[in-house]
Parts: C-alpha cells; structure tokens; sequence
C-alpha cells in the first residue's frame, strides 16, 4: 500500500464531543480530508506551533521534546498515521540517528504536534482515508470552505486560540496593545494573546 501525503488543513471545535477540537487533514493531491478528534491540549499545542508569533515563556511538552531531541541527534523523518480501530487513530514516529532508523508508537495527536515542529511530513494508507476520509463538504460543518491553504490554516488556530470572551478597548493604542501581548505570553493565557494579536493587526 502506497502511503498519502497529508497538510494540516485547519482546527475547529469539535461538533460531536464536548471540550474536544477537529484537526482536520487533507490530502495533498485529491479532495478527501482527514478529521480526527483530539484534546484541548493537543489542538492548543499545534496551534501555537503553527501560529510561529507566539511564543510560550516555558517550553510545551512537544516543544521540550524537540529540543531534547535536538540534543542528542534524533530527527523525526515523518509521522505515518497507520490503523484506525473503533474509531481510533495509531500513529508512528519515524526517527533516526546516526542513520539508524527506529519506529515509535504515538497518540496522533502528539505525533502531529511533534512532526509540526519538526517540519516532518504526515502520511497515511489509502486504506484508512477509503474508511475514515470524507470530501471537502466537512469544510462547510468546519467553516474553512472557500479559504486558501493559508487562510485555512489561520482560521483554525484563531477559532481555537479564540476562547477568552475578554473584549479589548477599541481605543487602546498598538503599543498599549503589544504591552498587553507579552503580558499575556508571559502568563501563558494564550487565547487572550491571539485576541490581542489580531487586534494589533487592524490597527497596523
């Protein structure tokens, strides 16, 4: 079985479980998306990864995980997402060192926060994408339809991150702003610094 390529495509609420987001991977040549339920943890993890702008004060699991990774020589080649039971996604690792190559088991939803900020490539089965994959309707219950790759991806940290029903003073200037974004950073409330960084961005 060939293996499939897939993109990030976007994270929303999840529509069926509560507290619980779709990351929602699509493939890279044809139509068919991948949602998978995952954690507020997870989603919140890839989502900054993702964002690149914000940058936690202490490093996040997967972040120590890369940089634990960085310094003893292990690099994740690729994620492969290879069964799916009871509506379960397994995921793999595939890491090396010293042009060994070693295979470790994975929640999917931690594999692809790793593999984000590895730059790693995420893969599947046709198999599971012929069970578990559905076209690009989904884009419609996730609100993502008519968005390029970018925007799409935007859109999905934004309504993840977008949480915090703190309103901002629209008279609040930008350099007031960017104080209230590094405060928010560095106490880690990163809801209300993705509100602050879209405001920051009106008014530039």
């Amino acid at each position: 079985m060939g293996l499939i390529k897939l993109t990030i495509k976007g994270i929303s609420y999840s529509q069926t479980q509560t507290g619980a987001y779709a990351l929602v991977l699509s493939e890279m040549e044809g139509s068919r998306t991948l949602p998978i339920i995952i954690g507020a943890f997870e989603a919140q993890s890839i989502a900054i990864a993702l964002e690149k702008e914000i940058r936690p004060p202490r490093p996040l699991t997967h972040d120590l995980f890369k940089t634990f990774s960085d310094r003893f020589s292990i690099e994740v080649k690729e994620v492969i997402i290879h069964k799916l039971v009871d509506g379960v996604f397994f995921s793999s690792l595939i890491c090396q060192k010293d042009g060994v190559e070693e295979v470790l088991d994975a929640r999917t939803s931690d594999a692809i926060a790793i593999a984000v900020r590895f730059e790693a490539p995420i893969f599947t089965y046709e198999n599971i994408l012929d069970k578990a994959g559905v076209f690009l309707k989904i884009e419609d219950e996730l609100g993502l339809n008519d968005l390029s790759e970018t925007e799409e991806i935007s859109l999905g940290t934004q309504d993840l991150l977008k949480v915090d029903n703190t309103s901002l003073d629209s008279k609040v200037s930008v350099s007031e702003l960017n104080d209230q974004l590094d405060k928010a950073v560095a106490d880690e409330n990163y809801e209300l610094a993705a509100k602050i960084r879209d405001e920051i961005s009106k008014k530039s």
